[in-house]
Order: structure tokens, then C-alpha cells, then sequence
């Protein structure tokens, strides 16, 4: 009963930010939003800040659980690791980025809880990188033909992820973007056939597309 209580705060904490932004929020919003008096609150958290970063632990945590579903799907391990990805940030997205206060909650989950998603983060790392290290073992990937980590891979992925949200506003223009870079991946890190073969897929990029062309104005930062 007391985790269906706090799992309820937590709930309407998170519309009380939302609808307000962290800075105006007070926790007689957030009581007002959970159908309970302030000092029925205070009970369960002594201040704001506690709420926020038990909000933030809590959305990271499911996060990260969509990301082991992601990645024990069907599928080679790129597109399963594409797919846990997408499913972390847009686990922790899902409900702030419909907010006009969803760029000063994502700012508070820094200056809050960066700790909490610092965590996070290094935990999605660590997930990503271990799937392709099975993969590798599986004779599915191999990363000596790259002299690149799995590690190394990851973070580059991430990296990627990132940016391409600075280079469009077009959801589509980005995710052929992140499909070309994908596919170049693959490539890198695909294992070579023996070389008495006549040819290596390493040295196959002939089927790659051309670069998706920027459109006109591309560049201006907006958010994913």
C-alpha cells in the first residue's frame, strides 16, 4: 500500500512539473495534484528536492528496464541496440517533452538529480556495450578490423544520437541520417570472410546510400 501511495505522489509530482515548471512548483501543487493534504506530503518526502530526484530515479529506472526489453528482441545488434536507445530517451521523455516546461524540468534533472542520471547513463553504457561484446562472441560482430571497443562503439552511438538533434528539425531527415551512419557501422565492425574468399563484405560499401543533403534551414538547434 505504501509503494501504491508513493508511486501515486510521484504521479502527480510529475504533472505538478510539468504543468509548472520545477522553479514555480510548490508542494502544495503536488499535494493539491495527489488528493492529499501538505502535511500528508511531508510525511512521505521532506522537500521538493526529494521528490524531484525520487521522480528522476524512478523514471531512469524504467528506462533502463525497456532497455534490457529492447535488447533481448529478434533482430541483429545494431538494430537492437538502435531500438534500446530509442527506448531509454523516449522512456524519459515521453511526458515532459509535450510540456512548455519540459526544457526546465530536463534542466533541473541536471542540476537535481545529475547524479541519478549520471548513474543512469553509465548503466545504459554498460548494457549497450555488453550486448555487442555477446554479439562479438557469437562471431556476429568483431571489432579488430575497427581497433574499437564495444565500449568505444557505444558511446560513439550515443554521441550520434545526440547530435543528429541539432542538424534538423525533420524527424524523418534525422532518422535516415542515423540509418546511413548505422549502416556504415555495420560495415566496420561486421566479421570478414576468410581471406580466400574472392571478396570481403569488410570491403563491400558499394550498397551504401549517398549522404542524405541538408535542407535549408537545418541547422538551427531545434529539439528532438
Amino acid at each position: 500500500m505504501a509503494d501504491d501511495r508513493t508511486e501515486h505522489i510521484l504521479d502527480a509530482a510529475l504533472t505538478a512539473f510539468c504543468q509548472y515548471g520545477y522553479g514555480k512548483t510548490t508542494m502544495q501543487d503536488v499535494a493539491r495534484a495527489a488528493g492529499m493534504s501538505r502535511a500528508a506530503l511531508y510525511l512521505h518526502f521532506p522537500s521538493k528536492e526529494d521528490l524531484f530526484r525520487a521522480g528522476s530515479r524512478r523514471a531512469h529506472s524504467r528506462a533502463l528496464g525497456a532497455v534490457d526489453t529492447a535488447l533481448t528482441q529478434q533482430g541483429d545488434v545494431l538494430s537492437r541496440v538502435d531500438a534500446a536507445m530509442a527506448a531509454y530517451f523516449g522512456g524519459l521523455l515521453a511526458q515532459i517533452s509535450s510540456s512548455v516546461h519540459g526544457g526546465e524540468v530536463l534542466d533541473a534533472s541536471l542540476d537535481v538529480a545529475g547524479d541519478i542520471a549520471g548513474e543512469a547513463h553509465a548503466a545504459l553504457v554498460v548494457r549497450l556495450a555488453s550486448a555487442l561484446q555477446t554479439a562479438a562472441a557469437a562471431g556476429e560482430v568483431q571489432f579488430s578490423t575497427s581497433d574499437a571497443t564495444a565500449e568505444d562503439i557505444v558511446l560513439l552511438l550515443l554521441a550520434v544520437e545526440d547530435g543528429l538533434k541539432k542538424t534538423s528539425a525533420d524527424p524523418q531527415v534525422r532518422q535516415q541520417r542515423k540509418a546511413l551512419f548505422l549502416r556504415l557501422v555495420h560495415v566496420g565492425i561486421e566479421p570478414c570472410v576468410s581471406s580466400s574468399q574472392k571478396a570481403t563484405p569488410c570491403d563491400d560499401v558499394t550498397a551504401l546510400p549517398a549522404p542524405v543533403p541538408d535542407t535549408p534551414g537545418a541547422h538551427h538547434g531545434a529539439p528532438g
